[in-house]
């Protein structure tokens, strides 16, 4: 289940549109190459295993057969031996002076061994003393091993005898004659670990000598090693028969591990040159290439310089490399599994694992020969996770920049707001927004992939379309507040700033002017990502920057006539439930709407920019109109036929037309306030030719509510029950198609 759900993950990243269908054929190929390139490895690896597995299964019988013939031997040799003494007369006494002189000559041997001990020791000591002078070349190294093997074979004959006697009271006094072989062989220990660490810089320097001086002691000590291992597991298994042969039974030699030794030393100097790269890669992970120069150029010279002074069996060069791949493996894996690891980081990992294939291969080995892939084939997890730390980051500066607005927008201080060269009020941020987006677009292009630069537009395309969402939500619950019956009205000017400055800046993403040569935000962000995308991306790049752009005119419009409503429900309060009451005959409502429209648009005349003062102009005609149109539904509304109504509706209208003559809008705005000409018809006219008035309002305004029709004509003075009952059988009747919404479709 887990599986599935990674390939169908994979397959969204690869399929994120609608144009990737297209991908699909070459996919297929690409997946079907990838998977023959997997299956030609996999029946390269199992043949390999295969031979391995049956090498060994033939050494196997060959161990077996040889230990069947040595144990059929030594059958033989017991079944002699002990036929050959019932031949001889007087054998067990030949025997027995036999046996006797040879303890006495081991007994002599050992004498000598043990009172010459502490002089050969000293020279010993002496020699490796002066090859501390000279550890590059190290002249005493072959006759101190071969010293020194003798000593440690005269002691662990000597402890083995002592273990093996009834009487062990002088174990211990043996011991401690010892005690100082212990301390040379540490102390040459050290020189041989030296040489094997420096094992390269010794091939480069030229010093074949030291390096053949050293595979020599390494060569002698593993046949030593193999011998006693092979007694040992000869008395182990077959512990009644080897008993009955003294050779055998006596074997006290240790398994030193100096060929194990070695290869650890090879590894523990690689591993020291690894360390030494890290803090390197972590300041400049451009250069990873320079930085593991070393790793080919040693691999080299234990090619060209060490394979022909080293055994042919222990195929030096097949060695080192396998050693230094598996570092090179967990090194970039131990890089990778690194929570904090930069995206630049990531991404010269990336890229350097190509690199380091095609240098391998000039070594002469090819990625199958290496077998354990450098990075577990995780180079596509590597690569989302680039782009998703990218987009990670688009994400924290996106919420941070909206959590500082919030808190200014919320809190309203003076000085929260900025104006740019122009006067126009703007929030602080946008600015640092959009240069945020196209550093992130900049390091996405930095890893030359396409898919890396299309993952980060899309997540920024939603980053912005998200925060469009959350300016337009925090605008309708902040100026709510100031629409409650009761509400305090404190910091109003504040907020309207505030909604000018918002206006100000979905202008300025998308303010293109040729003339003046001047760019929006929306457009610059549009070059930088189409030069880092495929080809085929950018048709759908184009449709989101359209998106983008409907979204930023739709957020400005918003907050226009957000601005707009918090004029009427704050300044028009007490004006407009007067209309068409007795007192509106007697008041100048009318022209104190348009005193403080005109006085709104003068103190924002500075601040605002241009394009959005036609808007701004527009709201209000609109907005006034269709309250204006609604207020049939006030208390006390009544139109009597003696009342000079007709004049009034004329005077509105005229001082509301002069007042918006003055803009460039002002014959769509004198359109819309004709429909004042069918409220003041279907007050004025008989009640006999009322539904006639109605058919012809409806077919020119086909959203006309039959609600606010009804209002009106309760608004008369001669309403009665068979006039609103036959405009409403006449609303059923009339079939108007539906079209362009009206100014009526707003008025309830």
């Amino acid at each position: 289940m887990a599986d599935t759900d990674g390939v169908t993950v994979q397959l969204a990243e690869l399929l994120r549109h609608p144009e990737d269908l297209d991908k699909i054929t070459f996919l297929k190929s690409e997946f079907i190459r990838k998977k023959a390139a997997v299956d030609g490895q996999l029946k390269v690896g199992l043949k390999e295993q295969l031979e391995i597995t049956q090498s060994g299964m033939n050494a196997i019988g060959d161990g077996q057969r040889s230990v069947n013939q040595i144990k059929e031997e030594l059958m033989k040799i017991d079944k002699l031996c002990a036929e050959s003494q019932n031949m001889i007369r007087d054998f067990p006494n030949i025997n027995l002076v036999s046996q006797v002189h040879r303890n006495f000559s081991q007994v002599e041997t050992m004498k000598a061994n043990i009172e010459s001990f502490d002089s050969r020791l000293d020279e010993l000591a002496r020699l490796l003393s002066e090859d501390d002078n000279d550890l590059e070349n190290q002249p005493n190294l072959l006759n101190i091993h071969h010293g020194l093997t003798q000593l440690r074979d005269i002691r662990d004959d000597a402890m083995d005898q002592i273990k093996r006697a009834s009487d062990s009271s002088l174990e211990n006094t043996l011991q401690n004659h010892f005690d100082r072989l212990d301390d040379v062989v540490n102390w040459f220990d050290e020189h041989i670990g030296q040489a094997c660490m420096n094992l390269i810089p010794l091939v480069q320097a030229d010093n074949q000598s030291m390096v053949v001086r050293l595979a020599v002691i390494i060569e002698e000590e593993e046949k030593s090693d193999k011998k006693a291992k092979a007694l040992q597991d000869a008395q182990r298994e077959y512990k009644d028969l080897t008993s009955r042969f003294k050779s055998m039974n006596s074997n006290s030699r240790q398994i030193r591990g100096y060929k194990e030794k070695f290869l650890k030393a090879i590894e523990l100097a690689a591993q020291q040159s690894f360390d030494n790269s890290e803090q390197k890669f972590i300041d400049d992970p451009d250069k990873l290439s320079k930085i593991m120069a070393w790793y080919f150029n040693e691999l080299f010279a234990v090619k060209k310089g060490m394979t022909e002074l080293m055994p042919k069996k222990w195929k030096i060069f097949r060695t080192y490399t396998f050693i230094y791949h598996s570092l090179m493996h967990n090194w970039l894996i131990k890089r990778i599994d690194d929570s904090e690891l930069n995206p630049p980081h990531m991404l010269a990992i990336v890229d350097w694992t190509e690199k380091y294939y095609q240098k391998m291969n000039k070594l002469g080995w090819s990625q199958a020969d290496l077998g354990l892939p450098v990075l577990d084939n995780r180079e596509p997890e590597v690569i989302r996770e680039y782009r998703q730390l990218i987009v990670k980051a688009v994400d924290e500066w996106m919420d941070r920049m909206f959590l500082a607005d919030r808190r200014s927008f919320i809190d309203r201080k003076p000085d929260s707001l900025d104006q740019n060269e122009h006067g126009y009020f703007r929030t602080k941020t946008l600015g640092d927004l959009w240069r945020m987006l196209r550093e992130q677009l900049l390091v996405a292009g930095n890893s030359g992939r396409q898919d890396v630069a299309e993952g980060v537009a899309d997540a920024m395309f939603i980053a912005l379309k998200q925060r469009q969402n959350l300016w337009q939500r925090m605008v309708d619950e902040e100026t709510s507040k100031y629409k409650l019956p009761n509400a305090d009205q404190e910091g109003l000017q504040g907020i309207q700033d505030w909604l000018v400055a918002i206006a100000n800046d979905q202008i300025a993403c998308i303010d293109d002017n040729e003339t003046s040569g001047q760019t929006s935000y929306l457009t610059r962000f549009q070059h930088d990502f189409e030069t880092l995308v495929s080809p085929k991306y950018m048709k759908h790049g184009a449709s989101e920057c359209e998106d983008l752009r409907d979204g930023f005119v739709d957020l400005g419009t918003h907050c226009i006539t957000t601005f707009v409503s918090l004029i009427f429900a704050i300044d028009f309060k007490p004006v407009i439930p007067e209309f068409f009451t007795s007192k509106w005959y007697t008041e100048f409502g009318m022209k104190r709407i348009i005193t403080t429209f005109e006085d709104y648009l003068g103190d924002y005349k500075d601040v605002l920019h241009p394009s959005l003062e036609d808007i701004l102009v527009g709201e209000l005609a609109e907005e006034l109109l269709v309250r204006y149109l609604g207020s049939v539904r006030n208390k006390g509304a009544k139109f009597r036929r003696g009342d000079p109504f007709n004049e009034k509706f004329r005077d509105d209208v005229l001082t509301a037309l002069d007042f918006f003559g003055n803009f460039p809008d002002f014959q769509d705005i004198k359109r819309k306030w004709r429909v004042v000409d069918y409220l003041v018809r279907l007050l004025e006219t008989d009640k006999q030719a009322v539904v006639m008035v109605y058919e012809s309002f409806k077919r020119e305004y086909w959203d006309v509510q039959m609600s606010w029709v009804e209002s009106v004509l309760r608004a008369r003075d001669d309403c009665d029950r068979s006039l609103v009952s036959a405009v409403k059988a006449k609303g059923s009747e009339v079939y108007v198609e539906r079209g362009v919404d009206t100014v009526m479709g707003k008025v309830k």
